[in-house]
């Protein structure tokens, strides 16, 4: 397998630039380092191992380089600096951040789909695949796993891959801790925390307020955090843990997308009719969640529960003359949610033919139900409130899927992984308005998949270990994919003719531990999806949606990490990422329809992108620096490949000091975004049947920060 991988990925790319990144794999190892490089993740296998032995690309971001001079807000301040992730903050908190893994994600113009999302082991990924990331707070992360490539079909519902974030625990003593940054755009992100741990039991409270009037015009966002994580000891094998997190966002302005003579005119304006309409979104979200850990001889058993509300309001931009027919849906959506969940494994650790083997075996099943209308947006004359009633409906999807997976150690230098997943997605949706031209749009569809996945690593030092991996994946539709037959409202109900995508990933790597706090990663991928599902048409924040056959995605991602005792760090990240439709389609994104050929690019998905960040700490006088450099290439807007943002390079810049005083501690620091103010497209919607493709990036923008942690 590893063989045909290299193959299919020679001939996509040619020999030249694979030669390169591979030759990059014989650097000279730094000098030894000041710190022991933590690589333990439990992602992969839902246990404490090393992602070195691994036979899958998985990475881990540390709660330091999270907080390091960071505003802690968005992922998408420290996601770039991992390969294979395109993570594109939007400037507009009314659509939440895009976020792709291996390409898989680009195309969503709502939220996050097609990649997994974890907080604490509870899903922030809805069982129809629909994630969100509101609720995350950064500033009481311990780490930050990603999970790429085949295994994390093992998590169910998303091909790309699987992000998961993981709370700090409480240290011994009591810690209270406070942050401040403010800067450009009127930005102001206040916080507090406390941590600590005393017996068998920690804890940490984090809370946090946002508020900016945003670089484009109407692109207010106010937002407030709360994040909460109780860990008892119960005795010597139990442990419970209780986590509680609530977001509350009354107002996020939505500037919409803007045409290429907008933008070049001016990119910081707000796109057509965001004003006049008033476009805008509020979210409000409570969820707590129970695990509950017991360690027997050889065994393990872990069971959580979870429970949350979600009620989002969002005012769009549709024309009122497009609202008047009984089949419109209208343009003010009014959500409700209640999900609720668990998950239950047991591992067991045993022995075959004399040799380690781990067997987990376990089940989830997570369940949404929603209540959705829509108003007009409009009532008389009077623009951007809630008028008359336009669709009214209940929604339930529920999953339950059971997996299955093994870890033998083969021998000295031999590890095999294997998993399997069996899925089920149900959804059932109920419709409450019925009137003369707009029928009975009630219906159900039901989607299933059983998806294995294979790997094999091979130790060939110490240091130095080569895998290769396949597996089976799947996405279904969510239901804002299936929310609507066309953007007109011509065409009412949901469209349950949608089928779920499938796809096969290959992958072969290589890992190298250079030494303590050194190394690197290189992978080579090749999936094929078919059904793969696509916007169909965009406009008036309305997504239409259908499946267009095969798609075909051939990339090799590179990093290497190291820290020299001479206070220097460097991180580097490349990704090469070549995705296209491998079959002819029909695409209607607005009159005529068009056919897309195959070979066309799946937009939103750069071919290149690099990241790259030199650092400098001198531990002596507590002052530290660092330079990031981040790089794209263009992102098709459409399907047709008619048009496209420019790539783009920018610099980052960052400074602080430390100070240490008896149980006091104080840093402050400085930072300069985008240094060389590049005027660029930051991200681009898309099929956007208007032609508003482009979300601009600011130009320079600098924030200053300080944080005081007291320690008792």
């Amino acid at each position: 397998m590893c063989r045909l991988v290299a193959l299919k990925l020679a001939v996509r790319f040619g020999a030249v630039p694979i030669t390169a990144c591979c030759g990059l794999l014989v650097l000279s190892a730094p000098a030894a380092a000041v710190t022991d490089r933590d690589d333990i993740v439990v992602t992969a296998t839902r246990s404490e191992q090393s992602s070195l032995e691994l036979p899958m690309a998985i990475s881990a971001i540390s709660g330091a380089a999270i907080g390091d001079k960071q505003l802690q807000v968005n992922l998408s301040e420290i996601l770039p600096q991992i390969p294979g992730v395109v993570a594109h903050n939007r400037q507009n908190y009314a659509q939440d951040l895009q976020i792709s893994i291996r390409g898989f994600g680009a195309r969503s113009t709502f939220g996050v789909r097609g990649v997994r999302l974890y907080v604490d082991g509870i899903p922030a990924t809805m069982p129809d695949g629909q994630g969100q990331l509101s609720h995350i707070d950064l500033s009481s992360a311990e780490r930050i796993e990603i999970l790429r490539g085949p295994f994390s079909a093992l998590y169910g519902n998303a091909s790309g891959g699987v992000i998961s974030v993981f709370t700090a625990s409480g240290k011994p003593g009591t810690t209270a801790e406070t942050d401040f940054v403010g800067g450009s755009f009127a930005t102001q992100r206040e916080a507090v925390k406390v941590s600590g741990a005393q017996g068998g039991f920690d804890y940490i409270a984090a809370l946090s307020n946002l508020n900016s009037d945003g670089y484009r015009d109407h692109s207010v966002v106010r937002r407030s955090n709360a994040n909460i994580k109780l860990d008892f000891a119960l005795d010597a094998q139990s442990q419970l843990k209780i986590i509680a997190n609530a977001v509350d966002m009354p107002e996020a302005q939505d500037p919409l997308g803007l045409k290429r003579e907008q933008f070049e005119a001016d990119p910081k304006q707000a796109g057509t009719g965001a004003e006049i309409f008033d476009t805008r979104k509020s979210v409000r979200q409570q969820q707590l969640g129970v695990d509950y850990r017991r360690t027997f001889d050889d065994d393990t058993f872990d069971a959580m529960i979870y429970g949350g509300q979600r009620s989002t309001t969002q005012y769009q931009s549709t024309p009122t003359a497009a609202q008047i027919s009984p089949a419109s849906a209208g343009a003010v959506i009014d959500l409700d949610r209640d999900y609720w969940g668990t998950d239950a494994h047991w591992a067991h650790v045993d022995a075959l033919l004399g040799k380690p083997l781990q067997i987990i075996g376990g089940f989830s099943f997570d369940n949404l139900s929603e209540a959705r209308q829509g108003f007009q947006n409009f009532v008389g004359s009077e623009l951007g409130v809630k008028g008359t009633l336009r669709r009214d409906e209940s929604n339930r999807v529920y999953d339950f899927d059971q997996y299955l997976q093994a870890q033998w150690t083969v021998s000295d230098s031999w590890l095999f992984e294997a998993g399997l997943r069996n899925s089920k997605v149900q959804v059932n949706s109920r419709d409450h308005y019925i009137v003369p031209g707009n029928g009975d749009d009630s219906g159900s569809v039901t989607y299933s998949a059983t998806n294995p996945s294979l790997g094999l690593t091979w130790s060939a030092n110490d240091d130095v270990r080569l895998y290769m991996a396949y597996g089976k994946g799947f996405e279904t539709p969510t239901l804002n994919e299936l929310a609507y037959k066309s953007t007109s409202g011509a065409d009412t109900g949901l469209n349950l003719g949608l089928n779920p995508s499938r796809s096969e990933h290959y992958e072969t790597g290589v890992k190298v531990q250079l030494n303590a706090n050194s190394r690197i990663d290189f992978a080579l991928f090749h999936v094929i999806t078919h059904d793969e599902l696509a916007v169909a048409s965009n406009a008036s924040g309305r997504s239409v949606y259908q499946n267009v056959g095969k798609t075909q995605r051939d990339g090799a991602e590179w990093q290497y990490t190291g820290r020299w005792d001479n206070g220097f760090g460097l991180n580097l990240a490349y990704t090469l990422l070549r995705a296209k439709y491998a079959d002819d389609f029909i695409s209607c994104p607005s009159a005529p329809c068009t056919t897309i050929a195959a070979g066309k690019r799946i937009p939103g998905v750069p071919v290149n992108a690099m990241f790259g960040e030199l650092s400098w700490r001198h531990a002596p006088s507590g002052f530290s620096t660092a330079l990031a450099v981040h790089s794209e290439s263009k992102l098709y807007v459409n399907d047709l490949n008619s048009d496209a943002s420019d790539g783009y390079t920018t610099l980052d810049w960052r400074a602080g000091f430390s100070q240490q005083l008896q149980r006091w501690q104080f840093e402050e620091f400085v930072r300069v975004d985008n240094l060389t103010d590049r005027n660029y497209i930051g991200s681009v919607i898309v099929n956007e049947s208007n032609a508003r493709y482009f979300e601009p990036a600011p130009g320079r923008n600098s924030y200053l920060g300080v944080n005081i942690k007291a320690q008792f």
